[in-house]
């Protein structure tokens, strides 16, 4: 799978719990800009 399949599905899953990307950060303990690399494939760190 790459990058941007997996940043496309972390997405879909976050949307479909009606959650920001601040909010998700916030329940994993990480920064938003984190999710928002991953969201984007930039970085799956």
């Amino acid at each position: 799978m790459d990058q941007k399949r997996i940043g496309a599905f972390i997405a879909r899953c976050r949307k479909e719990k009606n959650l920001t990307q601040m909010q998700l950060a916030e329940l994993l303990e990480i920064t938003n800009q984190a999710v928002s690399k991953w969201e984007t494939g930039v970085s799956l760190r």
